[in-house]
């Protein structure tokens, strides 16, 4: 669903404009205005999850880094209507809250949106009049599966498809995930209708990807950033010189050492780490460490015993 198409505004719109086109459009689609109207009910439910995206600085973030379908594999509907109040704004209808707070939830038992809509004080834990009976109509959603989903580090930097088989022997579903650029271990994927079957012919659950980026042999991430050690001599600490640093498209890049280089200092070669949520890319981060050998050739010793003289 393209979000700012659903509440007809463009993509710059304030959250002042926002909130007034889905003023609009509750008020013309509400279910107390429109009863038996499964149509008018889709579309408040389609417009009410618009609103609680965009009305949301993070979640709006989110949405406009990745799009819809990336967006959707990050929130789940749970995700969407978590803390999204829209009592404020439907109280302007003449609806009569009791003092309750409108909130939109997933329900535990799976089967619609919407857990609890328009609760009132006293009126027995049922929902409002009007969506009293939106919630039985709904059919059980089956079950949400999840799985660790490992991926590698060149797969966080350019992005990857990845094919997944749910089941086992000739009967295993093969199924297509795309993994966006950037991902963090910890991420969830959501592939819609992937989950278990309803027991009551309703929808099928959803499945979750858990992220898990695999340590790489020689990159470490730090966010966007990625680090490494590099071993020079110590007579290339000294002097300065050339040396070569690989990067994780496996390219050689040759970077100068300054003369005075420090142990551990660091050199930092631009736009060679990760991509952000953004797409930006990070730096590579290169920490020196000056190789002390631990055999020496009889000519090395001697050299060595001179710098020593000298206070080397």
């Amino acid at each position: 669903m393209d979000y700012y198409k659903l509440l007809g505004v463009e993509k710059s719109a304030s959250p002042e404009e926002i909130k007034k086109a889905y003023r609009k459009l509750a008020l013309k689609y509400h279910p107390d205005r429109n009863k038996g109207n499964k149509e008018a009910e889709e579309q408040f439910k389609k417009i009410s999850e618009a609103y609680a995206v965009l009305s949301d600085k993070e979640k709006r973030q989110q949405y406009d880094s990745f799009g819809s379908a990336g967006f959707q594999q990050r929130y789940s509907q749970e995700d969407i209507f978590r803390n999204a109040d829209l009592g404020d704004i439907l109280r302007e209808f003449g609806i009569n809250f009791g003092g309750g707070r409108a909130t939109f939830r997933s329900s535990g038992g799976g089967g619609g949106i919407f857990e609890e809509m328009f609760r009132q004080p006293g009126a027995g834990g049922r929902a409002g009049q009007g969506f009293q009976d939106f919630r039985q109509q709904q059919q059980v959603k089956g079950g949400d599966l999840s799985l660790e989903l490992p991926i590698t580090l060149h797969e966080v930097l350019t992005g990857a498809e990845k094919t997944i088989s749910l089941g086992r022997g000739a009967a295993a579903e093969k199924v297509s995930v795309k993994i966006p650029a950037g991902i963090e271990t910890g991420k969830k994927l959501r592939v819609s209708g992937k989950g278990s079957p309803s027991p009551t012919g309703g929808p099928s659950g959803d499945l979750y990807l858990l992220i898990k980026v695999e340590p790489h042999p020689i990159f470490t991430r730090e966010g966007s950033h990625l680090t490494m050690d590099l071993q020079i001599p110590y007579s290339s600490a000294v002097f300065g010189g050339e040396v070569e640093v690989p990067t994780l498209e496996g390219k050689q890049l040759k970077v100068k050492v300054p003369p005075g280089c420090q142990p551990q200092a660091k050199l930092r070669l631009r736009k060679h780490g990760l991509p952000d949520s953004g797409g930006t890319r990070g730096d590579l981060l290169v920490k020196i460490v000056v190789a002390v050998p631990k055999d020496l050739s009889e000519e090395q010793q001697e050299l060595v015993e001179k710098l020593k003289k000298t206070g080397l």
